[in-house]
This record gives C-alpha cells, structure tokens and sequence, in this order.
C-alpha cells in the first residue's frame, strides 16, 4: 500500500484509455507541482458518488485507476493535462487533504487474458460497435463506432469497456471487475439494456 495524490472526477477512468482534464483549482496545481517531482508523474482518480470535484466535500466511490501523465500544458486560466489509465486501486483510507485529496491506496491485481475468451470478445465487441452506431442516431458520442482498438487483448477488454455508451454507475461496475470474463460479460450484460432502450421507440411502433 502507498499514499497517493488524487483526483476526484464526473467520469470513470479506465485502465489503457486516455485522460483529459484542466486543472484550475489551487489544490490540484499544488497536487500537479508535486507529482512531477516523480517519475513516473502518477495520482489516482477515483469517481465522485455525490457532489461535485469543485470546491470539494463530495463522496467518492472507493476504487480507481491510475493515472500517468504524458503532457502539460499552460494555457491562460487553466494547466491542460494528458494522461493515460494505468492499473486500477481500491482506496483503503482517505488522508487529510493538504490542500489536495490523497488516500492510502492498494494496487488491484491485472486481469488476466484466457484465448478460450475470444468469442466472449468478439460478441461484446460486435454489440459494442453496433450500439454506437445506433447512438450515434441521436446524440454526438465521444467514441465513433469504428474507432480502433489496441492489439493486445487486455488492453482491448478495457477500451471496449470505455467506450461503451454506458453511464458512469454502469462503467464503475465494470471498473470492479473480478475476472476477464467478468468484465466482458458485464460489458454485454450492460451494452444489451442500452441497445433496448435505443431500439425501444421502434418496438412500440411495431403491430400486435
């Protein structure tokens, strides 16, 4: 186990996928002024439960991911910071916040991949894309349905996992996943409710 800076946000971070954020609060550039004494620069992120990241006083869920950052950038206002998901941690205490939240916090165990797992992937990876291309119907997504995906199979389970047109308590569970088939299961389990809901409008038109 080990102390961590982190960074409570809306969204869930997922191991293997990019992060963009601006900082602009005091707290978290004092947090960025000290993570890059290290190296690698890492804090962890964890998703905000209730409240809100400005001001802080939120509840925060007790697993999260890692996350290195890759670059920096100053812009008037506000630091623009890339970084990318790493492992995943479960938070065992909350620390005072000096000034920025950091917690004790113990590294998840790897998921590991099984090629007796491809066809599970392969089914969640086709509803994946076709759901996307169903969303996309309605609404601008952050993620097209033929974006590219890693080549390693882990790194790719996680990605499905990300871009999946899911809400945050959905991904949270993902992110909790025990197993590769857990994860891949969880990810069709969870793409099929919004495929129905999406398709939804259509099955009421249908006739008896």
């Amino acid at each position: 186990m080990t102390a961590l800076a982190m960074f409570p946000l809306g969204s869930v971070l997922f191991p293997h996928m990019p992060l963009s954020i601006r900082i602009f609060e005091e707290r978290y550039i004092v947090m960025l002024s000290r993570v890059l004494q290290d190296e690698p620069s890492e804090f962890g992120v964890v998703l905000i439960e209730r409240g809100q990241e400005v001001g802080g006083g939120e509840k925060r869920f007790a697993v999260g991911t890692v996350a290195r950052i890759v670059q920096i950038e100053a812009a008037e206002g506000f630091i623009g910071l890339a970084a990318e998901g790493q492992g995943r941690i479960a938070i065992e205490e909350w620390l005072e916040e000096d000034p920025h939240p950091q917690a004790i916090v113990r590294e998840l165990p790897a998921l590991e991949w099984d090629d007796s797992l491809t066809p599970l992937r392969e089914r969640a990876e086709q509803l994946v894309r076709r759901t996307l291309s169903m969303a996309s119907e309605f609404s601008e997504l952050a993620w097209s349905p033929d974006v590219e995906l890693a080549a390693d199979p882990v790194a790719h389970a996680w990605q499905l996992a990300a871009i999946s047109p899911l809400g945050p308590l959905d991904q949270m569970s993902l992110l909790c996943s025990g197993t590769m088939s857990e994860l891949l299961e969880g990810i069709i389990e969870h793409t099929l409710g919004v495929e129905l809901s999406l398709a939804s409008p259509w099955l009421d038109d249908e006739p008896e």
